[in-house]
């Protein structure tokens, strides 16, 4: 299986209002640069759209491991936390909805399609393809 290295962002100006999300791939020493957006949306769903964008955009299955600053996708995925809404009926632990499903519907369906491994990192503190990604993301919301 070949390994590529997923970066990710989403970005909002106003939480709704314009977003943007970003996505770079990383394989054998080439990057690929995704971005896209919305006119009124909210900074959850640009996290999102920028993973889905980036796991659509693979041909085959791969092992990747995917670096994001957003603890929503992040621990989402990795506490178990969507499992859970889903087995419940889109309902999160204290019985209130669960927001995005439609988004978490998709990427569950993706993931299903590789091996993915979700780091966090910090936001905004130097990360070079976190900081392209936050550019690409905050430049598409700004030109909508």
């Amino acid at each position: 299986m070949k390994h590529v290295d997923i970066y990710t962002d989403g970005a909002c100006r106003g939480n709704p209002g314009k977003g943007g999300w970003g996505a770079i791939l990383v394989y054998g020493g080439i990057e690929k640069e995704l971005s896209g957006g919305e006119a009124m949306t909210t900074n959850n769903r640009m996290e999102l759209s920028a993973v889905i964008a980036a796991l659509r955009a693979l041909r085959e299955s791969c092992d990747i491991t995917l670096t994001s600053d957003s603890k929503y996708v992040i621990d989402a995925i990795t506490k178990g936390w969507v499992y859970a809404w889903k087995k419940n009926g889109w309902k999160k632990a204290d019985r209130s909805p669960a927001l995005n499903v439609d988004l978490w519907e998709e990427l569950l369906g993706l993931l299903e399609q590789h091996h993915v491994t979700f780091v966090w990192v910090r936001g905004h503190n130097g990360h070079p393809y976190n900081e392209r990604c936050d550019t690409l993301a905050t430049s598409f919301a700004d030109s909508l």
